[in-house]
């Protein structure tokens, strides 16, 4: 799917580096970050969830 981003001037910097660095292109490079920060934020999600399920164990069973 084709999309326009804008970027600032400090992303665009950002992409630029990683993408010379890594020898791929600036989509790629897009492309890896977005779906390395949704892991990301799912994997912080479910730790706390569960987090949050050992601490109030107790009071989720009397409410079950």
């Amino acid at each position: 799917m084709a999309r326009t981003l804008r970027l600032s001037a400090e992303a665009e910097r950002a992409v630029a580096a990683i993408a010379e660095a890594e020898h791929i292109s600036q989509n790629e490079a897009v492309n890896r970050a977005l779906v390395d920060y949704a892991r990301k934020r799912s994997e912080v999600r479910d730790a706390l969830i569960a987090s949050i399920v050992a601490e109030d164990a107790a009071i989720l069973d009397r409410l079950a």
